[in-house]
């Protein structure tokens, strides 16, 4: 994946944050396991499973912490 989709951190709102942050969160997981037909086959598995859900809320937090750290919380 040589592509380059984030340019910057910085949104105009929390909500734009927070999506800019679960897209960060779903390419990692692009990155690490490229090939979409396994990422397929292991959908079922986690999106059963309670801790898998707790991880993958975790992730998107740590994301969204630093996403509104990068835009200093949106103070203006």
């Amino acid at each position: 994946m040589a592509d380059t989709w984030l340019t910057s951190l910085i949104t105009d709102t929390p909500q734009a944050g927070f999506e800019l942050a679960i897209t960060m969160s779903r390419r990692a997981v692009k990155y690490t396991q490229p090939d979409a037909a396994v990422r397929e086959k292991l959908r079922p598995v986690y999106s059963n499973d309670a801790d898998s859900l707790i991880a993958a809320s975790q992730v998107v937090a740590i994301n969204f912490q630093t996403v509104a750290a990068a835009n200093n919380y949106w103070r203006k």
